[in-house]
């Protein structure tokens, strides 16, 4: 019996996004970073907290991936349409009872075909240095990173 191979991020992968997210801002010296990777079903694959992340970093990584997969789009362009559209973005969180987090960081993970596997959410440092690791894990796992733009339209 044959089993079809499931397309996504498997664990190995997941694993990956992990730990060259984190040697990314270890080789920036970045503060303590927190890196959560879901699979497009919203599921936890691999979560690494660094000694000294902070106790929240694990909810806003949860929430910058969560955002990203909810609104199918990186949260950078949730960013922008916070600031754009202030009401709109802030109705959506209070919703989604705050599992969504409008700040670069929130990474979507797009396979060959460009269908959304997943996607990555790290915190730590500066929104732009969260989306850098997030980026840098995803691509040295072979994967597309799908940030968003930082235009709201």
């Amino acid at each position: 019996m044959s089993h079809a191979r499931a397309v996504g991020i498997d664990l190995a992968r997941a694993r990956t996004i992990v730990d060259r997210a984190i040697g990314h801002a270890r080789g920036n010296d970045f503060p303590p970073m927190t890196v959560a990777v879901l699979d497009a079903a919203r599921r936890l694959v691999a979560f690494a907290g660094e000694d000294g992340s902070s106790l929240p970093r694990e909810r806003i990584a949860r929430g910058k991936a969560h955002g990203a997969l909810n609104m199918g789009v990186g949260s950078r362009s949730l960013a922008a349409r916070a600031a754009a559209h202030p009401a709109f973005i802030n109705s959506v969180v209070a919703r989604a009872d705050s599992d969504r987090v409008p700040a670069a960081g929130g990474v979507l993970v797009r396979d060959d075909d460009n269908n959304v596997i997943g996607a990555v959410g790290v915190s730590g440092s500066l929104p732009d240095d969260d989306e850098a690791c997030a980026i840098h894990g995803i691509t040295a796992a072979g994967l597309r990173a799908d940030p968003g733009a930082a235009d709201p339209t």
